[in-house]
């Protein structure tokens, strides 16, 4: 797993791409990434999460 320098670095650079490369923001975009990183909690791992799992409702016609 990466180190958490690592973790803030790259999601500072996803942050930067994601905003069109702007120059300039670099202070701004590693403050942000250190708040998301940290929030994420020490035991956050980077792997794919569904935003929600097994809702149990499908979407299709009325009956």
């Amino acid at each position: 797993m990466p180190s958490k320098e690592e973790r803030i670095k790259q999601r500072a650079y996803e942050i930067w791409e994601r905003e069109g490369h702007p120059a300039g923001r670099d202070q701004e975009h590693w403050d942000q990434a250190v708040q998301e990183i940290e929030a994420e909690g020490p035991e956050a791992k980077r792997t794919a999460v569904p935003p929600e799992s097994g809702g149990g409702a499908s979407k299709g016609s009325n009956g």
